[in-house]
């Protein structure tokens, strides 16, 4: 998230998108199973797809991980959801071209397999391979209308290019489809903020905080939306958590100081202006609010 400064929400549109941890694709063969049984991958199995490779779990992505799924890989070579396994974690290490070709082998071994496309649709984003990627997440679709989770990737696909309203349009979807996704809430309500539809931003943004209760981020976005709607005691409120959960979160830093500031609280708005230039000393918002309370503090 980027602090708003002047309040000013011109720059909203490209603020971090997802906000619930991504896991991994469901497979769909008896491997699939045994995989979750002995490779110590859990909650993974409740998830469809990782939509953000950075949101996985970091232990996802570690060699230890990465070589027992590469043992399993190796054992049944036909087997596509070991494939696909494997290429998210890969993924989450970032290792992008290995990620790639396990999910073309996937896909090779079973052209059906919609969770691949969209994973795969992911790896090519982080290539800027985006021509690649919307014809994954198109092909996915096209397999399975109903699977959010490649609505959800081609609506940030969507945003990072611009494309507003097609964006809206595939985070609506996936809501309707998977009314309890934290990410869709989050990316649609990072879209009505851009809009200056505060109100819907802050109902979504709420919405991804139920199902998703210990991400910071929703937090930090509501918060953006009140100081917006000069609310500064409720964006004081979310901005506190987000600190309180992530103490190297600059942006949260800047904008508790931008909430304090607002209320009055002069001295500690400063204090956290420099905790966050502490973090980050090139991060202008800070430094400028830093300057603004500097009077105050001294």
């Amino acid at each position: 998230m980027m602090a708003l400064g002047s309040l000013s929400l011109a720059d909203t549109t490209s603020n971090a998108t997802s906000v619930a941890t991504r896991l991994l694709s469901r497979g769909r063969s008896p491997l699939w199973a045994a995989m979750l049984g002995t490779l110590a991958l859990a909650g993974c199995q409740t998830a469809s797809n990782t939509h953000d490779f950075d949101n996985v779990d970091r232990a996802m992505g570690s060699e230890a991980n990465i070589s027992s799924l590469s043992s399993v890989v190796n054992q049944n070579p036909s087997d596509a959801s070991g494939y696909n396994v494997r290429g998210t974690a890969l993924g989450r290490a970032g290792r992008y071209d290995q990620a790639l070709a396990d999910f073309n082998r996937a896909i090779e071994i079973n052209p059906g397999f919609y969770q691949a496309y969209s994973n795969r649709a992911l790896v090519q984003r982080k290539l800027n391979q985006n021509g690649q990627a919307l014809a994954d997440y198109n092909r996915s679709i096209e397999l399975n209308p109903s699977y959010n989770e490649a609505y959800v990737g081609r609506g940030n696909l969507y945003r990072s290019q611009g494309q507003i309203d097609l964006a809206l349009a595939d985070f609506s979807r996936g809501i309707e489809l998977e009314p309890t996704d934290p990410k869709a809430y989050n990316n649609r309500a990072l879209i009505y903020q851009g809009q200056g539809r505060h109100d819907d931003a802050i109902a979504d943004f709420t919405a991804s905080m139920t199902y998703a209760p210990n991400a910071p981020a929703p937090h930090l976005g509501r918060g953006l939306s009140y100081l917006a709607t000069a609310d500064y005691k409720a964006a004081l409120d979310d901005f506190n958590i987000v600190v309180r959960r992530d103490k190297d979160n600059y942006q949260g830093w800047t904008n508790q100081g931008l909430a304090l500031e607002k209320l009055g609280e002069r001295d500690a708005a400063h204090n956290a202006f420099a905790r966050a230039q502490t973090l980050n000393p090139s991060y202008a918002p800070a430094r400028d609010g830093m300057r603004r309370t500097a009077k105050a503090a001294a």
